[in-house]
């Protein structure tokens, strides 16, 4: 394992202002529109992912160092870095870096992620408990298939109305499914409760250069609060209230930001699949060879294309953990408080290691070639991977399937419906047309 090695100027110059700078002004914690837009155009990623294949290259693989301010960091280039790092969470490397807890105290300030080790310690297994992140299939998915099935069929008679979808017309659905899923059926509605959210996770994206809004975060968690504590059975509020009514609240702001990004990955996943006649008919296939058993279908497939969405196009930009004690890499120590950055897009799309970067290529998550590799980390990994991943998979996967058999057409559909794949989508730019062709 080579020593991490320090940029020299100009290479430093590059890694910030192609690499880095471009992820953070997209917006870490919710996406800046005019941001996404302009990355789309000038396809930062594939840029990002030139940069540093030609570092890695230069240095032999070795991570690079480079400084932020007062701050080091280091960027891992090879995918078993990535997993000493993923593994060794949260000790000696820490989820709640620095950035990461002054932008989440925006809003969870009682969050997993930047949580202490002593609060981890009890706030990881009551959040791996509610979400049930050891089954494929949560216990309590006939009311959330539910929630996707009734929003869904809201959604498909507004596109018949309109001939149209675009993505707020999508956001807005999701996030009904999000809320009832997360709070119960009585808070589909809560558009207040959503507004809030946007702001507080507006101002985050400015981590601690952004004053805090303590009266608006304590209202969204008194809010959050109310759903708990009258809680509606099947919502995961219920079983968090049940099992510990203190440390429920605390824990569904993240939950509701995470689940935003999944729907994202969402979107991306059925402009894929509405560009692709094949895809579609697999998709649908899927979904029908799954129906009629007992209990909601766990849709392989459906999952597969929300999981090589999150490939493609990763959700979380960058996974980053803070050392919490001097670390010896490579024969060099570091000193404690260094920074360590997975850049996802860079990882994901690397040509030297996947035949498929740049296809899709949703079989992979099928035949266990994505899951064995430590580059690929859609849900993150190790100790501190997403405990609601199959949660997650489960509503996206429901919801892909009952849009995709809508007659849909994706708005610049030949861009997606061949490889190679853009570098960066901009999933707040997707539109979709009922039946006929765009022009």
């Amino acid at each position: 394992m080579p020593a991490p090695v320090d940029l020299g100027p100009a290479e430093a110059t590059r890694v910030v202002t192609r690499v880095l700078a471009p992820l953070a002004a997209q917006g870490a914690i919710v996406r800046r529109p005019r941001m996404t837009a302009w990355a789309e155009r000038h396809q930062t990623d594939r840029t990002a992912r030139a940069v540093l294949m030609r570092l890695r290259a230069r240095h032999h693989g070795a991570p690079l160092a480079l400084r932020l301010g007062t701050r080091r960091l280091v960027v891992v280039t090879e995918p078993d870095d990535v997993r000493r790092v993923l593994d060794g969470t949260p000790e000696p490397f820490t989820p709640a870096t620095k950035e990461k807890r002054a932008a989440l105290a925006h809003f969870q300030p009682e969050g997993l992620l930047i949580s202490s080790a002593a609060d981890r310690a009890r706030r990881r297994p009551f959040n791996e408990a509610v979400l049930q992140a050891d089954q494929p299939v949560h216990g309590d998915a006939e009311p959330m298939v539910r929630a996707v099935e009734r929003a869904a069929a809201t959604l498909a008679s507004a596109i018949r109305g309109t001939g149209r979808l675009d993505a707020t017309t999508f956001a807005d659905t999701w996030w009904q499914i999000v809320l009832e899923v997360t709070l119960g059926p009585r808070a589909r509605a809560d558009q207040e409760l959503v507004d809030a959210l946007g702001v507080l996770r507006g101002d985050a994206n400015w981590s601690y250069l952004h004053p805090r809004r303590r009266e608006l975060c304590r209202w969204l968690h008194h809010r959050i609060e109310s759903y708990a504590t009258t809680a509606e059975p099947g919502s995961l509020v219920a079983a968090a209230h049940d099992r510990d009514p203190d440390t429920a609240p605390g824990q569904v702001p993240h939950w509701l930001f995470a689940f935003d990004a999944a729907g994202a990955a969402t979107l991306r996943a059925l402009a894929v699949v509405q560009a692709r006649p094949g895809e579609r008919d697999r998709v649908l296939a899927g979904a029908e060879a799954e129906a009629g058993g007992e209990g909601p279908a766990l849709l392989p497939y459906g999952r597969a294309c929300v999981l090589e969405s999150l490939r493609l196009w990763p959700t979380t930009l960058a996974v980053l953990r803070d050392s919490t004690r001097p670390t010896t890499w490579g024969g060099r120590t570091l000193p404690a408080g260094t920074g360590f950055a997975v850049v996802s897009a860079f990882f994901h799309r690397d040509p030297e290691r996947l035949e498929h970067a740049d296809a899709w290529a949703p079989e992979a998550w099928l035949d266990g070639r994505n899951d064995a590799d430590w580059g690929l980390v859609p849900f993150s990994g190790g100790p501190a991977s997403c405990p609601g991943r199959n949660l997650v998979l489960l509503v996206a996967s429901h919801l892909l399937a009952r849009l995709a058999a809508q007659d849909l057409r994706t708005e610049r559909g030949e861009h997606l419906a061949r490889d190679p794949l853009p570098a960066t989508v901009d999933h707040l730019g997707l539109r979709f047309r009922l039946g006929a062709p765009w022009a």
